[in-house]
């Protein structure tokens, strides 16, 4: 794998698959900057990779101005900039009877806008190098649709339209584009999830044996990552569908 010296920026870096994706780029020789809201947990990674090139901002995705600075330093440090992943997302879990409007609202804000302020931020840079790729966290709930996740499910529906008219408005510049679609995976995105009920549910099928066949780990969705950036410059891999082997849906 030959990641050395890619410059690339992780938006939603502080756990899960953005942290495991952070640690094994820059095992891998990639410059990094890695954003989230919280910086102690970023700081903790940096700590963790001594030797390895990784600028830390704190950032939340759904303004516009916090994510255009961690793209301004980015350029500023390293000079360009070759990959952003857009990872940062939440998961409430609601039947739509329970108009949970809070609820929607911070859904479209992160898991929509976010990346919209991402691609906003990232495009003009990318343009004018002529090169880039923008990775974008979607789901298997971008393909299908479960009782009580119908507004997660919406949210992930609408990556996948904005990252194929990314591709198709961008191709001539030589910008790639990838979705990783992960299925169940064990990471703190239970944690999004208000409802009670469900959220113990989940963490608790998570501990039965045989869990490991039901859920993957942040590490293996990381490399999946690190596989569609690690491309020839005329391949794009545009799609990545990763389910658990036991995994129904």
């Amino acid at each position: 794998m030959s990641l050395k010296d890619k410059v690339v920026v992780i938006m939603g870096a502080s756990s899960g698959i953005g942290a495991a994706t952070a640690n094994l780029l820059a095992k891998q020789g990639a410059k990094l900057s890695i954003a989230a809201r919280r910086l102690n947990r970023l700081e903790e990674i940096k700590q963790q990779n001594t030797g390895a090139e990784i600028k830390t901002f704190e950032a939340d995705v759904t303004k516009a101005d916090e994510v255009q600075k961690v793209i301004d330093g980015t350029v500023a440090a390293y000079g360009r900039i070759d990959v952003l992943f857009n990872n940062a997302g939440i998961m409430p879990v609601n039947n739509l009877d329970q108009l949970a409007n809070d609820e929607w609202q911070n859904m479209l804000d992160i898991n929509v806008k976010g990346v919209l302020n991402g691609i906003a931020a990232a495009l003009p840079v990318m343009k004018q190098q002529k090169s880039g790729h923008v990775i974008t966290t979607s789901s298997v709930l971008g393909y299908e649709v479960l009782p009580g996740y119908a507004a997660y499910s919406g949210t992930k529906y609408a990556v996948r339209a904005i990252m194929e008219g990314l591709r198709q408005e961008e191709h001539a510049n030589n910008i790639k584009t990838t979705i990783i679609a992960p299925g169940s995976v064990k990471t703190e995105l239970f944690n999004s999830i208000n409802n009670k009920e469900v959220r113990e549910g989940l963490v608790d099928a998570m501990k039965q044996p045989g869990a490991e066949m039901m859920a993957l780990q942040p590490e293996e969705i990381a490399q999946a990552v690190a596989l569609a950036i690690d491309t020839p410059a005329n391949m794009a891999v545009n799609e990545i569908v990763i389910r658990p082997t036991g995994q129904e849906v």
